[in-house]
């Protein structure tokens, strides 16, 4: 539920993602009738392969526009926002953390978070600083120049933090961030998010298989309708 006296940060109503089907009906990948997460709340989201929880991160970010229902990003209506002014909204207010790092393989560390900020117009007075600033808070102050193929798992993921951060979001979404890291790196990557975030006053949604993962969360949102098709 949104903090007492602030508007939710996420408020879902009605929301439904149908895609067609190869013969020729529909899938339908994610129905929620109602979802509020208040301004610096963290919330673990949950739920079997299938039951949407990806597709609700994406549609929270915008990168995948919802088939009916409101989505709100604060007092943003991004159901209603056509795909550029979703992509602003994105670079300017919500971070992203993908279980596959989605690091730019030719370049560094440091490189990586200015391409993220450059993106999204951030008006640092001194970029390099900042994201340098970054990734020393996330414990990689001594790899700025290496490359991903260079650093661990865990490594590329707090880069993938960083990068999250760079341009002071107040939402993040984290999809399944430890999928791909070893039991200390995902307890680390997992720190990392929730002291971040708590310092900043964003709110921060993860979704999870994990059980250790959802434990470490007081607010639990658990999707568990599966994909239907539909003729």
């Amino acid at each position: 539920m949104a903090s007492s006296g602030l508007p939710p940060a996420i408020r879902i109503r009605d929301v439904r993602k149908v895609y067609p089907s190869p013969d020729g009906g529909t899938v339908t990948a994610l129905e929620l009738d109602a979802l509020e997460i208040g301004q610096g709340e963290a919330v673990a989201l949950v739920g079997p392969s299938g039951s949407g929880k990806t597709t609700l991160l994406h549609v929270l970010a915008g990168i995948t526009p919802v088939s009916s229902g409101e989505v709100w990003i604060g007092a943003d209506a991004v159901h209603s926002l056509p795909e550029p002014a979703r992509d602003r909204l994105r670079g300017r207010q919500i971070g992203i953390v993908f279980q596959t790092f989605n690091l730019l393989a030719a370049f560094s560390a440091l490189e990586n978070v200015l391409i993220a900020m450059s993106m999204a117009g951030n008006q640092q007075a001194d970029p390099r600083h900042h994201a340098s600033d970054l990734l020393a808070r996330v414990g990689l102050g001594d790899r700025l120049g290496h490359r991903p193929n260079q650093l661990s798992s865990g490594q590329q993921q707090r880069v993938a933090i960083a990068r999250a951060l760079a341009n002071g979001p107040s939402v993040v979404l984290a999809d399944e961030p430890t999928a791909h890291v070893d039991e200390t790196s995902a307890s680390a990557v997992l720190d990392l998010l929730q002291s971040e975030c708590a310092d900043r006053g964003a709110t921060l949604v993860v979704s999870t298989h994990d059980p250790s993962v959802r434990a470490r969360f007081s607010r639990v949102v658990s999707l568990s309708r599966p994909v239907v098709p539909s003729a």
